[in-house]
């Protein structure tokens, strides 16, 4: 009777223990994940931006990421000399 409750403590300590153990990588994995943003190089200015904050622009048929709205306009104005010649 005593191995029985032995075995199950020890049973019930090693749930309790995995449990704690995956919580804390998984806090750890989240925190990490939260600062990190691709960061995309504004192709007129040269500025790096994160991903999630750039300007997306399609220009004849290739996205671009710009930092500005001005900065995608310049861009491309300066495109459109370029491609008829």
């Amino acid at each position: 009777m005593r191995l029985l409750i032995i075995v199950v403590l020890a049973y019930l300590l090693y749930r309790v223990l995995k449990r704690f153990i995956v919580t804390r990588q998984k806090m750890h994995m989240s925190s990490n994940m939260g600062a990190v943003d691709e960061m995309v190089q504004d192709p007129f200015c040269k500025t790096y931006i994160p991903l999630r904050s750039a300007q997306r622009k399609i220009i004849q048929g290739q996205e671009y990421f710009f930092c500005s709205k001005e900065c995608a306009d310049r861009f491309e104005k300066e495109m459109k000399p370029d491609r008829k010649a």
